[in-house]
């Protein structure tokens, strides 16, 4: 069943991170201070509204790199969902061109902090890490055949590093529902 985005309030704060990465580094939101434009993207290996993007991901980041510090997440629990592992999740990197940190959080801490509800979620954050953009990648899914152009993503990427407030409405992101440990889901 697809999940729709929680939709963030616009100008909130970036939460802190301190994760361990997939190649076995750490990756933090400390890290990726002083860009123009920070992107934050939850992401899994097995659900296939990532994996329709998940090339478009990788192309993006490479087109923006240097003006837009990129880090992908996954909190999806392991244990259930073993796709979604740090070797699995190293196979998606190298096939779909990620260029930029995954990060692992165990505890999903992290999800709960960015109040992240599906795989993918996007969150845009301008250089001084509040909330500019939440939404959609662009308008293709798995089951339709629209090309996927990053189109949504893109025009707030460029109005954010315009110095622009990204122009409404925006749409939620649509994907898989985070994988939550028993016990970990939001209101538990």
């Amino acid at each position: 069943m697809a999940v729709s985005s929680f939709m963030v309030p616009l100008g909130s704060s970036a939460p802190e991170f301190d994760l361990p990465a997939i190649d076995g580094g750490r990756g933090s939101l400390a890290g990726l201070k002083g860009s123009a434009a920070t992107l934050v993207v939850f992401l899994s290996n097995h659900c296939p509204y990532v994996r329709r993007i998940e090339q478009g991901i990788g192309a993006l980041a490479a087109d923006y790199q240097g003006r837009l510090a990129t880090v992908a997440i996954s909190s999806n629990d392991v244990e259930r969902y073993p796709d979604d592992g740090a070797a699995s999740l190293a196979e998606q990197a190298a096939r779909a061109g990620f260029g930029f940190p995954y990060l692992l959080d165990e505890s999903q801490e992290v999800a709960h902090a960015y109040k992240a509800a599906c795989t993918p979620d996007f969150f845009l954050y301008d250089a001084d890490l509040r909330l500019a953009y939440r939404g959609e990648f662009d308008d293709a899914r798995p089951s339709n055949q629209v090309p996927v152009t990053g189109a949504s993503l893109r025009r707030a990427i460029d109005a954010v590093l315009a110095g622009q407030e990204v122009p409404g409405p925006q749409a939620p992101s649509l994907g898989c529902g985070i994988k939550w440990k028993p016990g970990n889901e939001p209101g538990a």
